[in-house]
């Protein structure tokens, strides 16, 4: 489905004073676009991508001035695909992500690593969760708070764990000296606020992840950070953690947005290790589900984290997009009593946070969501006709 929206609602109250980059559909393809001082400019002039904005990023935060379009206050997008009660000629808003590597960070909040332990434990299987968490909740939920990773009071830990029988391959990544890092999808793949955000229609256990997203050039800098929806399916993950693949990398499966805000003198990674994530999701049966997630309550620092990514073992010459993680896991029951929670179709996902504004996302089955036809061959096509003759 696709809808209007006024720019400047899915961006931060004080979006005036900030710097944002991020990507707009005018009808001849993708286009860079920023927003300084309440102005939408464009900055294809500069480069074609996101990603090649960000490799132009001064130390001191200079992006170029850009083709000054409007006021951004007064701009109206539409999200979603095409339809013909939205005019073809409204810009259509992007995700700001085009030539990253899109990479996550997992179980990095003690409470998201209580449940992915009991994914494990009770095999994917929905019904086994509440008998599973009432037996690990004493023995493990309060003490992961309190430990460093790699400390070693860690080493010490998994040890009385490992007695215990109570050791897990996840409580390893959550205290261990190395850090879960994967690729979360391929460049390019990602969708917008406004956008339908896909699960897989066998997957019956299954829930979202709002998380910061920090994003880095291709020297492992951090240069602004956004929101995504990092979504999991609990049931695959939770049979086998070798279906990560199947469990996190789908059709429409990573939401990502509405724009970057940029580092400088007026938002930093303080700001990140200081933010507050708040989640909202409207069931089309009357479900109303509200909760937060807490980025102070992070088990590693976000700088550490881009350290377990980035570096003389992996490099990634277009930038990467990296997902802090999460400490949403949500167990409330939605409809069967012990079953806890899974998406529905139709459901509304409204991301927001103080300072990165609002990502919001409807929820379909990944067969029907909007075909992602917009790789980098059809990328490197709308460059070359684009160029002046």
């Amino acid at each position: 489905m696709s809808s209007m929206m006024q720019f400047s609602t899915c961006l931060p109250a004080d979006w005036r004073s900030g710097r944002f980059l991020g990507r707009l559909d005018f009808g001849a393809g993708p286009t860079p676009v920023s927003i300084v001082e309440g102005e939408l400019r464009s900055l294809y002039s500069l480069a074609p991508t996101v990603s090649g904005i960000l490799e132009r990023f001064a130390e001191n935060g200079a992006i170029g001035p850009g083709e000054t379009l409007v006021s951004a206050e007064t701009v109206t997008v539409r999200t979603g695909n095409v339809d013909t009660a939205v005019p073809a000629t409204m810009p259509r808003l992007l995700s700001p992500l085009d030539l990253h590597c899109i990479k996550a960070a997992g179980v990095t909040f003690a409470a998201s690593t209580l449940e992915r332990i009991i994914e494990e434990r009770a095999k994917g299987e929905p019904q086994a969760a509440m008998r599973v968490r009432k037996a690990l909740s004493d023995p493990l939920g309060g003490g992961l708070r309190q430990i460093v990773p790699g400390s070693t009071q860690a080493a010490q830990l998994k040890q009385d764990l490992l007695r215990d029988g109570l050791w897990s391959q996840y409580l390893e990544v959550a205290i261990g000296p190395d850090a879960e890092i994967f690729t979360k999808g391929p460049p390019l793949s990602s969708v917008g606020t406004g956008d339908r955000i896909g699960i897989r229609s066998d997957s019956i256990w299954n829930n979202p992840e709002p998380e910061v997203v920090i994003i880095c050039d291709s020297r492992g800098q951090p240069r602004g950070a956004t929101l995504g929806n990092d979504v999991n399916l609990r049931d695959f993950e939770g049979r086998s953690a070798l279906l990560l693949g199947k469990a996190k990398d789908n059709n429409a499966s990573c939401a990502v947005g509405p724009f970057i805000r940029l580092f400088g003198e007026d938002f930093s990674m303080d700001d990140v290790r200081a933010a507050q994530l708040d989640l909202d999701i409207l069931g089309p049966d009357g479900f109303h589900l509200r909760a937060s997630s807490d980025m102070r309550r992070i088990s590693r620092d976000p700088l550490a984290l881009i350290a377990q990514a980035f570096g003389s073992f992996h490099a990634y010459p277009d930038g990467f997009a990296l997902f802090l993680g999460t400490m949403f896991a949500p167990t409330e029951d939605r409809d069967t009593p012990g079953e806890g929670f899974t998406h529905k179709p139709g459901d509304i996902v409204t991301i927001s946070s103080q300072r990165l504004g609002r990502l919001q996302n409807t929820v379909a089955h990944c067969e029907h969501t909007d075909p992602w036809m917009f790789g980098i061959n059809a990328l490197i096509a709308n460059i070359l006709q684009r160029q002046p003759n």
